[in-house]
Formats: C-alpha cells, sequence, structure tokens
C-alpha cells in the first residue's frame, strides 16, 4: 500500500514538474508578453519576468519594446524643382502597445519600413532641390508625422526619422560647382570694388588735409625718403614735389629789385 502511494505521488510529482516545465515561460526586461488562448487575446499583457500559460491552449508571443533603428532604402524621385534625385533616411521607433503590435498589424516592422518608403518618395516629390540640401530639419519633420499617423494604430511610436544621404546626377553637381565658383568670384569682386571705394575715399581726405596743411606734405615726404633708404638700395629716389617746382617758377618771373620790367610793344 504505501508503495503504491509513493509510485501515485512520484508520478503525480512527474507530472507536475513537466506541466511547470510546459508552462513556465520568461520574458526579459525589454519584452511584453501577449498571450492568445484559443486564438483569443487573454488578459493583459504580461510584465517581465517568469509568467506561466497553459500548455497546448495558450500561445505566448514576445514584443520587444527597444528602439529600433530601420534603414529606409534609396528612394529615386523628381523635386518639385524636376531634379532627379536618390534619398535615403533612418527610422527610429519603438514599440509602445505590445498588443497593438500583435493584433492589429500582422508585421509590425514591414509596415513601418513600407511606409517609410512611401513617405519618403512623396516628401521627394513635394520639395525642392534646396530644402533637400539646406533645409532637412523641417523634412525630418514633416516626414516623421506621415509615418507617425498610421503608425500609432499598429502600437509603434516614430522615435525620430534622418534623411541621412541625398545623391545628385553628375551633371547637377558639375552645374551646383559653377554656381558656386560664379557666387564666390562675384562676392570677391563686391569686396575688391568696396576696398577700393573706401581706400579712395580716405586718399582724398589725406589730399584735402594736405592741402590744407602744406607742412603735411613736407612730413610724408621724408617719411617716404626714410622708408626708401631704410632697403639699402644703391640708388636713391627723392620725390620732388611739384608745388615746389611750380613756386620757384613764379619766383623766377618776379622782376629783381632795381630792375625794369620790359615794355612789350
Amino acid at each position: 500500500m504505501v508503495e503504491e502511494l509513493l509510485t501515485v505521488a512520484v508520478a503525480a510529482g512527474a507530472a507536475g514538474a513537466v506541466y511547470v516545465a510546459a508552462a513556465a515561460r520568461v520574458v526579459k526586461q525589454y519584452e511584453r508578453g501577449v498571450v492568445l488562448r484559443l486564438g483569443r487575446l487573454r488578459g493583459a499583457v504580461r510584465p517581465p519576468g517568469l509568467t506561466l500559460i497553459v500548455p497546448f491552449v495558450d500561445r505566448l508571443h514576445k514584443v520587444n519594446l527597444q528602439i529600433v533603428t530601420m534603414p529606409v532604402p534609396a528612394q529615386e524621385g523628381i523635386t518639385r524643382d524636376n531634379v532627379t534625385v536618390r534619398v535615403d533616411a533612418v527610422v527610429y521607433f519603438k514599440v509602445v502597445d505590445a498588443a497593438a503590435a500583435i493584433i492589429n498589424v500582422e508585421d509590425y516592422r514591414f509596415a513601418v519600413s513600407q511606409m517609410a518608403q512611401t513617405s519618403l518618395r512623396s516628401i521627394i516629390g513635394k520639395s525642392d532641390l534646396d530644402d533637400l540640401l539646406s533645409n532637412r530639419e523641417k523634412l525630418n519633420q514633416g516626414l516623421e508625422l506621415m509615418i507617425d499617423s498610421p503608425a500609432i494604430g499598429w502600437g509603434v511610436q516614430i522615435d525620430r526619422v534622418e534623411i541621412k544621404d541625398v545623391s545628385l546626377p553628375d551633371a547637377m553637381k558639375r552645374s551646383m560647382a559653377r554656381q558656386a565658383e560664379a557666387d564666390r568670384e562675384r562676392r570677391a569682386r563686391i569686396i575688391n570694388a568696396d576696398a577700393e571705394l573706401q581706400a579712395s575715399r580716405k586718399l582724398a581726405e589725406a589730399a584735402q588735409q594736405m592741402a590744407d596743411t602744406p607742412a603735411a606734405l613736407q612730413l610724408r615726404l621724408l617719411q617716404t625718403v626714410v622708408a626708401v633708404a631704410a632697403e639699402k638700395n644703391s640708388t636713391l629716389v627723392l620725390p620732388f614735389p611739384v608745388e615746389l617746382l611750380r613756386f620757384l617758377e613764379k619766383a623766377q618771373e618776379q622782376p629783381r629789385p632795381g630792375e625794369l620790367t620790359p615794355r612789350r610793344e
């Protein structure tokens, strides 16, 4: 009798161990468990840790809640200003509702990928080339809104979207290079012209100042002589003021004291 009880107890214990082994599931910290009992959603989402299900009746689906980095394949399109470009992007998203991610959509990763590609092609057609090259922040926000709107019903939240690269045709690259070169040359000419204008104004002010003060011209002459002499040249070129020549001519034309001015007949 005792042996039969022991046998039954051992058999029950073994059956219990097999049942627990078949029913026990481990949900990781970054996961949530969704239980379907005979095809129907059963109870709330299972939290991380050890959880039990009914073997052969319940089915546990584990959903990862980590942020997923999904590259969007390069999409070719024509911008609003009729330029053919290829644009690729990166989508960062995560699951916020595990039950909706399992029930409402067949494969939420594939759905997000297809929606991202479609939205990217739509953004290319609505934007100009200059916006794609220099105003990416605004385009990223618009692309994020376009993807996030349907993704809310899938239990997915779009964290951010970034346009990674914009590929242009070689002919367009050469045209943009010529345009940038011409623009830089234009700015260089404007800067040189502005410098000449400022220099001419300063020279005019200096000439006016020297005309009002003749001694300033003599000081400038001495400074020029000192600057030339510092070069240790064998030949020294000494500027001679034209005003001094005119003064000597006038002094030569004036009659000396005691001389009679010749009278012209």
